[in-house]
């Protein structure tokens, strides 16, 4: 039950309307915090390492510290590699145990990103319980260091949608729906969410069947959270969040404690704080109590 990939426990989500937190995690104090926060709330975790981290860790290193963590645990947690545009990682990953891969080609013309897709899903699914995410248009800001302008972010065309997924075999889709990395200029940032319903019915209208997912959560109010779940966003990405929270936790400790020089009391204060930020995602995405 605990190790997962993330298709079934994002199908359960679509159904019964809550959204799954995937947290974006840079090392392994984050990622027993976000593990230990969701055990204690009870929810189903997408536990997501990004493509710096993975490779400054390593592929083997992460799977092998998730796996430790899931098999304890009595909640379903997905290891997901969040926003790789290399084909090669891609696969090297999945080898090393992640059990959920997102290809982000979304910056090619459609036709490679339906090639380099394509590719990824049928190395992945060959290997076995190994699901896949795939993004069309693109989301704007910065996510692991790669930034897309705003005037470059292009909608998901949900026309195109349909074929994306019906070539790919691609598991879940993340549409592009004016959602952004990095931190929002605006408590109020302009959202399709027409654009979003639309593509909901296409694929889960009467029966779920392909997951959507909301990329960019940090900065968003919570009422427009609640509408994105609402209008079928089951995994809800949230990364700059806890970058800021990690760095400003560990400022503060060690501006509060100059004097102390003990590396174990400042990733308790880290993990600490990093549990209080879960758990605020859990409550507000409604997954508390869904594992």
């Amino acid at each position: 039950m605990s190790i997962v990939n993330a298709k079934e426990m994002l199908l359960k989500a679509t159904e019964e309307k809550y959204s799954v937190g995937a947290f974006n995690i840079t090392n392994i104090i984050q990622m027993e915090a976000v593990v230990e926060a969701a055990v204690e709330k009870g929810a189903p975790l997408i536990v997501q390492v990004s493509v710096t981290p993975s490779k400054a860790i390593g592929p083997k290193v992460i799977s092998s510290v998730y796996r430790v963590l899931a098999e304890s645990a009595p909640i379903p947690i997905c290891l997901h590699l969040d926003h790789c545009p290399e084909v090669a990682l891609c696969k090297e990953c999945a080898d090393a145990g992640y059990t959920n891969i997102m290809i982000d080609a979304s910056k090619q013309v459609f036709e490679e990103n339906v090639k380099q897709t394509k590719d990824v899903c049928d190395y992945a699914h060959q290997l076995g319980d190994i699901t896949v995410e795939g993004e069309l248009g693109t989301v704007s800001g910065v996510e692991d260091q790669v930034k897309v302008a705003e005037d470059d972010a292009a909608l998901c065309d949900p026309n195109k949608a349909e074929q994306f997924v019906e070539v790919t075999g691609v598991d879940i889709l993340a549409p592009a729906i004016g959602t952004a990395h990095g931190i929002y200029k605006t408590k109020n940032p302009k959202l399709d969410f027409d654009r979003l319903k639309v593509i909901f019915d296409l694929f889960n209208k009467d029966q779920a069947k392909v997951p959507l997912v909301i990329h960019g959560g940090t900065g968003l109010q919570p009422d427009v959270v609640k509408k994105l779940v609402a209008l079928g966003g089951c995994k809800f990405n949230v990364s700059t969040d806890l970058k800021h929270t990690l760095l400003d936790a560990t400022y503060e400790y060690i501006c509060e404690h100059r004097d102390e020089y003990d590396p174990g009391k400042v990733d308790k204060y880290v993990k600490a704080a990093i549990r209080n930020k879960i758990n605020y995602w859990i409550d507000l995405l409604g997954c508390a109590g869904k594992a």
